[in-house]
């Protein structure tokens, strides 16, 4: 994990960051560029963040079936709070001037 963490989760957080430092030039269209590549790698992030909390919860839910449901909700609230934060991401990329 932290061999993946360190090529690729923090390579993309930089690219994030690009927008703020590109975007010194009023009217730059480099700028709004990144910025949606940026909110590109916020859904490539969710996705396989909410891949993972799936596969906890599955393997959870094999080992003790009788707390499934409680296994199942807050995977669905986790989800929920990362699907939000993507989100945001996202909108924040495309409103980059």
């Amino acid at each position: 994990m932290k061999k993946f963490i360190n090529r690729f989760l923090l390579p993309a957080a930089a690219l994030a960051a690009l927008p703020s430092v590109s975007m010194a030039a009023e009217g730059s269209t480099q700028g709004k560029g990144l910025a949606v590549i940026g909110g590109g790698v916020a859904v490539l992030g969710a996705g396989i963040g909410i891949g993972l909390i799936g596969k906890a919860a599955a393997e959870s839910m094999a080992r003790q079936p009788e707390i499934a449901n409680k296994i199942q909700t807050a995977a669905i609230i986790l989800a929920v709070f990362i699907e939000g934060a993507t989100l945001f991401a996202v909108v924040a990329g495309f409103l980059a001037k």
